[in-house]
């Protein structure tokens, strides 16, 4: 039986013995609860998941044993060889549901390997990247390898309904792209519904050729830190919570905020949950860094929704990286970090007087549209330079006020290390209006120019359009007005239906802009698949125009242009739209494939927020598509886990 548009089936559903034990021994008085205050509809949905809202108190021994989950520091190998020539890294995941207590509650999760977070990829430039997935989870699920370009092979970008089908339960694939012309800090999440948030995350490093003769300060070790927010809840039920009627964009609010997957919450603060903050993988996290020493950390949001401000007291931080693109040092107190972003820093230990200093993350919450009475909004780890010491930090916050506005640190002062001018000027010019619209039944989506994107689970866009483009599909053709001789950029609206699909088509190597214009109070974090963009400019309100009565036209902001520094502008694949505030940023698409282009909070991707760049169309025509990826869409099961339908909510909406 399907419920509620979650496409999971309860008389299908085999979990482990112990988490099983787990759902069958909850209190009937736990489940009625129901989740954020109630609602028949969504306490169906965490039943047909086949996990229950809270676990029960008694059920504390199958708890324990099912959370036999595997912390990891994160430290990237001092030995590495930089030099070593081009190999295969091949790794085995299987993903299970667990049960797990990242805070001390509780809660379901989908993990890689039993580790949370997940698997870390450590790699060369120029490697070949292999991974065999055997998804023995209940639900469908996919793996996005976040910021990698896919040079030949965008059917492993794993994007669900864009690239890929599902991995359906009790399947198995193989995910192989060699990493070319790139190296920095990346990650990897799932990339069906949010299942990101309940643990499919992990960090992913390419080391470049020349990373440890190009180091603009030298280090002495290197690290991740992620940090994330958390919430208690299935992403599903949050989902189902989110999508429905009236909610008006009303984003689920986190309970905690993780560093690496861990922290700690006061139990008796949450009496109604299941908690236990006496486990192993329950604190804060620590940091062990040698004093007298430089130390690089590199930073990820593995979040879904909320921005982060990082700093270590009494440390300067050095940002040396933006998203895969090595940066001049720039020295900051604190650094904001949106979901999908990463920043790597420098920070020497050679602050006197202590040996514990406070590492700080905090969500910037002004942007969060509801209150949550259980939210603990920051997150602590500790930096020692003694490791045989347990002292508690008694160390100084930074003077400066916090900051409060949602939106990308001030990043005009990074400049790429590898100078690469922006092209004096571009081949075509597109405008879109971001804002979300109240539909039919009341549903609040996400919408580019009035299209709202729903993923299809067994017909991607990737093999329809290969499958068309073989066949010489005149629904791919360029129109003539849209040609300047070497190529063509326009919106097909003819092979794509505009309204679920809004998709800019290229053929040849076109230089585009693209202007984005945010008409929601919210940040946007837009994310593309395939590419790093220039950013050339950032603000809010309205961009520099000749007539504030013209509108925007690509003519009535020459003065924007005229303002523009194309000498050597960040690079980067995730950069953000603030509330009513807009962004331009240069493309040149020259990666065959068809990539997404979406916000990176993930509820508002899974509203709709999300367009598709078919590029290099005339190259994409002379690729193939694996047997193995067309026989995913034939399987089984690909629909469980994804995000429901706006159909599902027919009978509440009316």
């Amino acid at each position: 039986m399907t419920v509620m548009g979650t496409h999971a089936e309860d008389d299908d559903l085999e979990l482990d013995e112990d988490i099983s034990s787990v759902s069958k021994r909850s209190s009937i008085a736990d489940q009625e609860q129901g989740l954020l205050g109630g609602g028949t509809a969504l306490l169906l949905v965490v039943f047909s998941i086949g996990f229950v809202r809270n676990l029960s108190h008694n059920a504390t021994d199958a708890v324990a044993k099912a959370s036999g989950i595997q912390t990891n520091d994160y430290i990237l190998d001092p030995d590495w060889d930089f030099d070593a020539p081009p190999r295969r890294r091949e790794y085995s995941w299987t993903v299970r549901d667990q049960v797990h207590n990242p805070d001390g509650v509780y809660r379901p999760m989908m993990l890689v390997n039993n580790q949370f977070p997940g698997p870390f990829i450590e790699v060369n430039e120029g490697d070949t990247i292999v991974v065999h997935v055997d998804n023995q989870a209940v639900n469908a699920t996919s793996l996005h390898w976040h910021g990698i370009y896919q040079i030949g092979t965008p059917h492993m970008d794993g994007t669900v309904g864009i690239t890929q089908c599902p991995i359906a339960p009790g399947g198995k694939f193989t995910y192989e792209f060699t990493t070319l012309g790139q190296s920095g800090t990346y990650w990897w999440h799932a990339h069906q519904g949010v299942q990101s948030s309940d643990g499919m995350h992990g960090p992913l490093v390419i080391h470049g050729r020349s990373e440890k003769k190009s180091q603009t300060i030298a280090y002495d070790s290197d690290r991740i830190l992620m940090v994330a927010d958390h919430y208690h809840e299935l992403s599903s039920a949050l989902l189902w919570q989110y999508l429905k009627p009236d909610m008006e964009n009303m984003e689920p609010i986190p309970d905690s905020a993780l560093l690496n997957g861990r922290t700690i919450r006061n139990c008796e603060d949450l009496p109604q949950r299941h908690c236990d903050n006496s486990t192993t993988n329950v604190g804060y996290p620590t940091l062990d860094l040698a004093s007298g020493q430089s130390h690089r950390l590199r930073i990820i949001n593995v979040g879904a929704f909320a921005e982060f401000q990082v700093q270590i007291d009494e440390h300067e931080l050095a940002v040396i990286e933006a998203d895969g693109t090595a940066v001049s040092p720039i020295n900051y107190h604190r650094i904001n970090i949106n979901p999908g972003q990463r920043y790597s820093v420098i920070i020497n230990t050679t602050v006197s007087g202590a040996d514990a200093f406070w590492l700080r993350g905090r969500m910037v919450t002004r942007c969060f549209k509801g209150r949550s009475e259980t939210l603990k909004a920051d997150v602590y780890g500790v930096v020692r330079y003694n490791t045989a010491s347990d002292q508690t930090p008694t160390s100084t916050d930074w003077e400066e006020k916090l900051e409060l506005e949602c939106r990308d640190m001030n990043t005009t002062e990074l400049k790429p290390l590898n100078d690469v001018a922006a092209p004096a000027k571009a081949d075509a010019f597109f405008h879109f209006r971001a804002n979300f619209e109240i539909g039919d039944w009341r549903l609040s989506r996400g919408v580019f120019d009035s299209s709202s994107w729903r993923a299809d689970a067994r017909s991607p866009s990737l093999l329809r359009t290969i499958d068309g483009l073989a066949e010489a599909n005149t629904s791919f053709a360029p129109t003539e007005s849209s040609r300047d001789g070497t190529g063509a950029a326009f919106i097909n609206d003819v092979a794509f239906h505009k309204p679920r699909e809004l998709v800019l088509q290229t053929t040849g190597i076109q230089t585009i802009d693209i202007l984005i214009s945010n008409f929601d109070d919210g940040n946007h974090p837009m994310h593309l698949h395939g590419y790093k963009y220039f950013v050339l400019a950032q603000g809010h309100g309205y961009p520099p125009m000749k007539s504030v009565l013209d509108g925007i036209t690509r003519e009535n902001i020459q003065p924007l242009y005229d303002s523009l520094d194309l000498s050597n502008p960040l690079r980067r694949d995730t950069a953000s739209v603030e509330g009513f505030g807009w962004i331009l940023l240069r493309l040149v698409a020259d990666n065959a494939g068809i990539w997404a282009f979406h916000c990176h909070l993930s509820w508002h991707t899974e509203a709709g927020l999300l367009m598709q760049l078919l590029t290099r169309s005339d190259e994409l025509a002379k690729m193939g598509i694996p047997e193995a990826n067309r026989a995913l869409c034939a399987a089984e099961g690909v629909e469980r886990g994804m995000g429901p339908k706006d159909e599902d909510y027919r009978d509440l909406g009316e």
